[in-house]
């Protein structure tokens, strides 16, 4: 039996989160500090005050989403009056990522209890201190038979998996998204994949650098580069790199100091592993700027690199962390070239003042989201979708999509009986003719 939930519980029960969420705000901003070093500010601003202007909106909009929604009758239809019912799926697993540890496990959640679903979240075992507030924030609020959370590593994942679902949200790499996807089919269980990939930034000789510089360094070294959609690789016009290149680097040092090691407002990779996986990238490469690394707190400061090979590891696979590789070119066949030697990526962006060059780009190229003249932003308004395409990722959410995307959209036809047309049913006869004329004429 399904569980199921009426709007109005739904929304004391969302009420009840956002209590919960902002009495322990400082709680969770100590634990992002002692995941990953992760400033107050960035924790509050891309964390915990994302999360609770999510809950916000959807306390707001809850009644207007879950209402049946009426549309107009096909003309077979006629006369009758037509719904767009939304229930509830049923059992829905959120697995959440650790680079957004506290953000990324709950929106999904929210989206799904404003859905009326039962909801399991499966923090990630990389952030546990984060994953320990959530199972504080979760157990207060909610019966365990609504909302559980399951702490635990590969093996809980996997487990988790094997059993079946009535819907899958999940937030990590392509190879994990690939694992998740397969044991959905298992039993035909939709999935919502966001994933990741190598997103390129353009940067045209008409391009306003100085903003520019500081705009991609802001994007790219937020949370030390842990961001899915963080700019993944520089293409910069090559009457324009040696400036620009100049521009970057005093925008580092105004964010982090000369010392980002010292800085109270940069971050640190997640874990030794990720931190070696990053220290293998530099190996070999002409840094530009950067480069040092500290293991005792897995430090690595902000660097550029110049002009990596196309098959070294720091251009193999998304970075994930504060190396940007810098690549000149002066055509739009040198961006083709480089661009497609990858799948679609999440995120896309162009810096330049040419209108017509920047629209034209942004049409050419398959992504899941972008900017025009800045970065990461599409994903603060929650009026436009979030979610990849080809291998970034199956499915967007945000907003009023998040609550669509957790809810079973059922259609119904409420047929009048004080008329009945005849012209569907046997025998035929001549009729053909007469219904060719007559929806030849309403069409």
């Amino acid at each position: 039996m399904t569980f199921k939930t009426d709007v109005s519980f739904r929304k004391k029960s969302l009420i009840k989160l956002l209590v919960s969420i902002q009495n322990h705000e400082e709680e969770i901003t100590k634990a992002l500090y002692d995941d990953f070093k992760k400033s107050a500010f960035e924790s509050y601003l891309t964390e915990i005050n994302y999360v609770i202007s999510d809950l916000k909106a959807t306390i707001k909009n809850i009644d207007k989403w879950a209402k049946p929604e009426m549309v107009l009758p096909s003309l077979l239809n006629f006369p009758s009056t037509d719904y767009i019912y939304k229930e509830p799926f049923g059992k829905v697993l959120v697995i959440a990522p650790w680079n957004y540890p506290f953000q990324l496990a709950f929106c999904p959640a929210i989206a799904a209890i404003a859905a009326g679903n039962q909801v399991v979240v499966k923090p990630s075992e990389l952030t546990p201190n984060t994953s320990k507030i959530i199972v504080k924030i979760i157990g207060e609020t909610f019966e365990k038979n609504h909302v559980e959370v399951i702490e635990g590593g590969i093996e809980t994942s996997e487990k988790l998996l094997s059993q079946r679902w009535d819907f899958i949200f999940f937030t990590g790499s392509v190879a994990v998204g690939k694992i998740v996807a397969k044991a959905a089919a298992e039993n035909l269980t939709p999935v919502i994949l966001e994933l990741g990939g190598k997103n390129p930034c353009i940067i045209d000789e008409t391009a306003n650098i100085k903003l520019a510089a500081k705009r991609i360094v802001w994007g790219k070294f937020l949370n030390a580069g842990q961001t899915c959609i963080a700019p993944d690789y520089l293409l910069v016009h090559q009457k324009i790199k040696t400036q620009f290149i100049e521009y970057l680097k005093e925008e580092i040092q105004l964010a982090y100091s000369e010392n980002p090691q010292n800085s109270p407002d940069y971050p640190r990779i997640v874990n030794e592993k990720n931190w070696n996986r990053l220290c293998q990238m530099l190996i070999g490469e002409t840094i530009l700027f950067g480069g040092k690394t500290a293991a005792t707190d897995n430090y690595i400061e902000p660097t550029l690199i110049d002009e990596p090979k196309q098959n070294s590891l720091v251009m193999k696979d998304e970075i994930f962390g504060p190396i940007l590789p810098i690549l000149a070119f002066e055509t739009e066949e040198d961006l083709k070239k480089i661009i497609t030697n990858y799948e679609k990526p999440l995120g896309f962006y162009v810096f330049s003042e040419n209108k017509k060059f920047a629209k034209k780009i942004m049409k050419n190229y398959s992504f899941g989201g972008g900017c025009i003249n800045d970065t990461m932003i599409q994903f603060t308004n929650n009026r436009l979708p979030f979610g990849g395409v080809g291998h970034s990722g199956i499915g967007a959410y945000h907003g009023r999509k998040s609550f669509d995307i957790f809810s079973h959209h059922k259609a119904i036809v409420i047929k009048a009986t004080w008329l009945d047309i005849p012209t569907r049913y046997a025998p035929y006869g001549e009729k053909l003719k007469k219904i060719k004329l007559l929806l030849k004429w309403l069409t």
